[in-house]
Order: structure tokens, then C-alpha cells, then sequence
């Protein structure tokens, strides 16, 4: 026989299944007619829309993984020491971070994962804000939902007056738009949060792609005084190691964050498989692969930046990432339908926000036949 539910306890459980419906709906369904159009394309469909990488993951870190693969036990979800050592390695040899201990970092099941989850594991909740840009990754917002927080989009900090935020994320270089913000920019924003006891999250995730500038991580000392108290920086092995399939992340900083988010994950069953780890160990202390990579990059945006002002476009920011954030003064569905024309597919801007509304992403992450031939077909 059913349990006998009272009334509160069918609209709790009914407040409960609702959590999907506070959630937007998930953006990349609403392509699915400009995808058959530019799929119908003589020289088939070039699909710049998504950011997922199409190279090989580096050898070092398949032999890695392989080798680790009779793995019975249960992984740790702090990581082993080796990974702690590494990660803390990674961002002090590569982004300057000084003092930086092992204990200070924790891996993550990639990084949107991590983005997702944030506000929750932290423990926010209704009345809490979290602060993002207003053409962001769009993960951002979906995080402060789940946890029941406000979210909102800002720019300017300083536009908030007196409301004190829980978490303010930055993304530098940014998903979507490629801006790279300057050390002073990033120094103003992080001693801005911090005077109203804000945790800064940095999601540093392209900080390996910076063509026009070169990015910095909040826990450079320029940035953060060598004190990283109230700050997180999330990275990602995705596209600096071609990693994606693998869900390797990590973040690190605030001992005392760190510490808790560790406690609450251990509960949580939030663990990497260990063979993943051992690929991470193998990959985070070796940048050759990386250079080889971003060259890969390098030539396929010299060849698209062009195409794309041939065919009436207006890049803007774009100084990193692997993305070029393009606008022809219509709405970005309009440039949307434009570029199915020539068999390419690109992401609306509207998928980042209302301030994006006017511009489309066109993503590097496709074969270098690929790129190729959207060129073509754009200057031809």
C-alpha cells in the first residue's frame, strides 16, 4: 500500500520536480533547423557552433590513462598526492601563483560540472546573489538557479551600489566574446569582492589562448597580492589537452573553500576516476603538447577572421579563446540563417545573454579541412 502523504509533503515533493522548470531551456535544441539547412550544403555541413575539441588527445596522456586502467578500487576525491602536487605545479610554473600548496586544490569532473555546482557546495541559497558577466557562459546562471540564488549579469561591479553579492564569477579569457581583461581590471574587480566579503570564482578555463593579450590568473601575485583567500580559479585539461571526452578539471586557492568544498564532495560521491587522474598528472607537467596545439588554433583563426569580414562581419574582442565573436549589426539569428546559406553553423548570441543579442560564435574547434572550406565558401 502507498504511504499516506499529507498535503505539505505532496507540495514539497512538487516544489521539488519544478526545479527543471526555473531552469532556461537548453539552447542548443534551437538549432536544430538552421543545422539541417547548412547540412544540406553541396560541400556538406561545417559546424562551428560548438567548442569541443576535434584534435587527438596527446599520447602522453592515453599512455597514462591506459596504464592506470585496472584500477578496482575507489579513487580518491581529494585526488592522490601526485595530482595535488601536479595541479599546484601547473599553476605556479605556468600562472605565477606563489605559495600555492597542494592542499589548495581539488579536482573536479570537468569543469561545467564544477560551475554548476558551485553555489550549492558552497551552500548558497535564496537571497544570495551570484554575479556573472552579461555575454557569459551560460552555465553561470543555470548554477545560482539550482541553488535557488538570484543571478545576476553585471559588468560594471560598481553599478551594484550597496548590495554585497555571495559569488562573483569572472572569465577571462571569455567564453563567449574572447575579451581578455587586464591585470588592473582584474585586480579592481577582485578588490572589490573582497571588500564586500564575496568569494571570487575565475573560471580560467582558455587562459592556454591568448593571441592579442596575454591572460593572467587571479592567483598571480599582481592580482591577488599573493593572498588567495576569498578566491577560487577553475581550469580545465578540455581544451588545453584536448581532454573533453576524459572530464578533467580542477580548481584551486581559498584553503578554507577548498577544504569545505573537499568535505561536502566526499558526501557527494563527486570523485575522478583514477586512470582520468594519472592522464592529468601525465598532461599538466608537459607544455609541449599545448604549443602544438595552440598553433593548430593560431592557423585555423587565421583563416577564419578574414573569411568572415569578407562576408560583412565585424569581429570584436576576440583577443583569446577559440572563438571569434562576430557581429554583422542584425540580429545573430539572422547571421545565424546567413551562414547556413554556406553550410556553416554558428551559435547565436542570444544563447549568452540579452546583451549578445546581435552577434554569433564561430568556434575554431573544427578540422582544418573544415575551416577551410567555410573560408572558401565565405570569400568566394
Amino acid at each position: 500500500m502507498a504511504p499516506d502523504l499529507s498535503t505539505t509533503e505532496l507540495s514539497t515533493r512538487a516544489d521539488r520536480i519544478r526545479l527543471a522548470d526555473a531552469l532556461p531551456d537548453f539552447p542548443w535544441d534551437t538549432l536544430a533547423a538552421a543545422k539541417a539547412r547548412a547540412g544540406a550544403h553541396p560541400g556538406g555541413l561545417v559546424d562551428l557552433s560548438v567548442g569541443t575539441p576535434v584534435d587527438p588527445t596527446p599520447q602522453l596522456g592515453i599512455d597514462a590513462l591506459v596504464a592506470a586502467a585496472n584500477s578496482p578500487g575507489y579513487p580518491l576525491t581529494s585526488g592522490t598526492g601526485a595530482l595535488r602536487e601536479a595541479m599546484a605545479g601547473y599553476l605556479t610554473r605556468r600562472w605565477g601563483a606563489v605559495g600555492l600548496t597542494a592542499e589548495q586544490t581539488l579536482p573536479s569532473i570537468g569543469s561545467k560540472e564544477l560551475v554548476a555546482w558551485l553555489p550549492t557546495l558552497l551552500g548558497l541559497g535564496p537571497g544570495d546573489l551570484v554575479v556573472f558577466p552579461t555575454c557569459a557562459y551560460p552555465t553561470y546562471e543555470v548554477g545560482a538557479r539550482i541553488a535557488g540564488c538570484t543571478p545576476v549579469p553585471c559588468d560594471d561591479l560598481e553599478t551594484l551600489g550597496d548590495r554585497r553579492p555571495a559569488l562573483v564569477w569572472l572569465n577571462s579569457p571569455s567564453n563567449p566574446t574572447g575579451q581578455i581583461l587586464a591585470s588592473a581590471e582584474l585586480a579592481r574587480r577582485v578588490a572589490w569582492a573582497r571588500e564586500r566579503g564575496a568569494l571570487v570564482a575565475s573560471d580560467e578555463c582558455y587562459g592556454e589562448f591568448g593571441w592579442e593579450a596575454e591572460p593572467v590568473s587571479v592567483l598571480h601575485p599582481s592580482i591577488c597580492g599573493g593572498d588567495h583567500d576569498g578566491l577560487l580559479a577553475v581550469h580545465s585539461l578540455s581544451k588545453r589537452s584536448n581532454l573533453a571526452g576524459y572530464r578533467a578539471g580542477f580548481v584551486a586557492g581559498d584553503a578554507r573553500v577548498v577544504a569545505d568544498l573537499l568535505a561536502v564532495r566526499k558526501h557527494a560521491g563527486m570523485i575522478m576516476p583514477r586512470p582520468v587522474q594519472e592522464a592529468m598528472v601525465a598532461l599538466l607537467g608537459d607544455q609541449d603538447h599545448v604549443g602544438v596545439q595552440r598553433q593548430r588554433y593560431l592557423a585555423r583563426r587565421a583563416l577564419l577572421r578574414p573569411a568572415l569580414e569578407s562576408a560583412g562581419f565585424t569581429i570584436e574582442h576576440s583577443e583569446g579563446s577559440l572563438y571569434l565573436w562576430a557581429t554583422r549589426g542584425e540580429p545573430g539569428r539572422a547571421s545565424v540563417d546567413f551562414l547556413a546559406t554556406y553550410g556553416i553553423l554558428a551559435a547565436p548570441g542570444d544563447f549568452y545573454g540579452e546583451a549578445a543579442a546581435s552577434y554569433v560564435r564561430v568556434a575554431l574547434t573544427a578540422t582544418d579541412e573544415r575551416v577551410s572550406a567555410a573560408a572558401d565558401r565565405l570569400t568566394a
